[in-house]
């Protein structure tokens, strides 16, 4: 039983200040959760700096042609931070930025989970955690038997990391030697009731996925110029990689930072969201 909360220590706390483009994409978070008056929004702004240097510096894709057999297969395994994902999505062409007021409504195709199928660019439907990774590894392992070059790429959150089929899965990596597999944590350090450590803590977790068979980088997940680095330089050849992106969940907006309340919402008032954009201006 959690009695008492269990201190918050960031492992990278000097991020450096967010510029014009991570504002902009968490503008478009806002927006979304705006038009559909709810969503997952500590979860979502977590990622945003991971997701944008993957899609703008690391990923081989096509917005035109999101089904490109040569493509870079990115996967969201914590799909309630979709909002993250939509972000990008529609910050690259993959659908017009106007769908973004959509989020949630009947008929439309963003729903408060990804699906693959219905939003373009999405490669698994994922929400139901602990999946991504398996589905990574056979893309993978599939890409291996192709002798293409693509590479998978599977975000997970640290709650997440609690199911046994995520150790399953880097098991299966580690004995395949799939070099183009890289698994990426989202370690914000909160899950959706409280603290990890509380929960279940996962410490040694770099340790336990050197254990695994993985090369292991760790990286503040909000530096884009370190994000960029390590991304770049993750290949070891015989070994997926793990990267540990420490994060704070609710990153830019004060209120949400650090914040289980937060997790997620639903029927936010108009007033919560002007503060919510006053603090991202002032951050």
């Amino acid at each position: 039983m959690i009695d008492r909360p269990l201190p918050l220590v960031p492992i990278y706390p000097g991020s450096p200040p967010l510029d014009s483009r991570s504002r902009y994409l968490r503008r478009l978070v806002l927006r979304a959760m705006e038009g559909g008056e709810r969503g997952h929004i500590g979860s979502s702004l977590s990622l945003i700096e991971i997701l944008r240097v993957l899609f703008d510096d690391i990923l081989r894709i096509r917005a035109d042609e999101p089904n490109w057999d040569g493509r870079d297969r990115c996967i969201l395994s914590k799909g309630h931070g979709c909002l993250a994902l939509y972000a990008l999505l529609a910050d690259k062409g993959f659908f017009p930025v106007a769908e973004l007021d959509t989020f949630c409504h009947f008929g439309s195709f963003l729903g408060g989970h990804p699906e693959r199928g219905k939003i373009p660019g999405v490669e698994a439907s994922t929400g139901a955690l602990g999946h991504g990774l398996s589905i990574g590894v056979g893309q993978a392992l599939a890409a291996k038997l192709k002798k293409s070059d693509s590479r998978s790429f599977v975000v997970m959150g640290d709650g997440e990391i609690n199911e046994g089929s995520v150790w399953e899965a880097t098991m299966t990596a580690a004995k395949h030697r799939l070099d183009n597999l890289t698994a990426i944590i989202d370690y914000n350090k909160l899950q959706s009731y409280g603290p990890t450590r509380q929960v279940l803590d996962m410490e040694p977790l770099a340790d336990k996925w050197r254990a695994f068979g993985f090369t292991v980088l760790e990286v503040d997940g909000h530096d884009v110029a370190a994000l960029q680095t390590t991304f770049k330089t993750i290949s070891e050849p015989g070994k997926p990689t793990a990267v540990i992106c420490h994060t704070i969940k609710g990153k830019g907006v004060l209120p949400a930072e650090n914040n289980p309340e937060w997790h997620h919402k639903s029927r936010i008032a108009p007033e919560q969201f002007a503060e919510f954009y006053k603090a991202l201006e002032e951050n």
